[in-house]
């Protein structure tokens, strides 16, 4: 069976990840061992970062639909869109919104006949 000489797979991977850490500070940036360990680091925190950026436009988006509709008078609404476009419509279409707001009020109605804390601590 013939030998077979590993140079050119080693330098195509080495390749690899020094070209993954190009811009690192330090030896992390030309030296395999060091890039490898930094390249394998910022892998994994992309990968959770990924999740956590979902998690912070969630977050950003209920702040900013919470302050819309307390604007409009309630602390809650019962209309079934998604947060994002709920946001969007909060920013740069408030004559929409304000449609929205006075479905979910008129949809919140019926609480009027019921007890005053559940209506109050629906609309306020």
């Amino acid at each position: 069976m013939a030998r077979v000489k590993r140079g050119v797979t080693a330098h195509a991977k080495h390749k690899k990840v020094l070209k993954k850490a190009k811009g690192f500070y330090g030896r992390r940036k030309n030296t395999i061992r060091a890039a490898k360990a930094a390249v394998d680091k910022s892998m994994q925190y992309a990968y959770r970062d990924r999740k956590v950026r979902k998690r912070n436009f969630r977050a950003l988006w209920v702040q900013r639909i919470n302050a819309a509709v307390r604007e409009h008078g309630l602390t809650k609404s019962g209309i079934e869109v998604d947060r994002k476009v709920l946001s969007d419509m909060a920013i740069h279409d408030a004559e929409a919104f304000g449609v929205l707001v006075a479905a979910s009020k008129k949809a919140l109605e019926y609480l009027k006949d019921a007890t005053p804390n559940e209506f109050e601590s629906a609309v306020k």
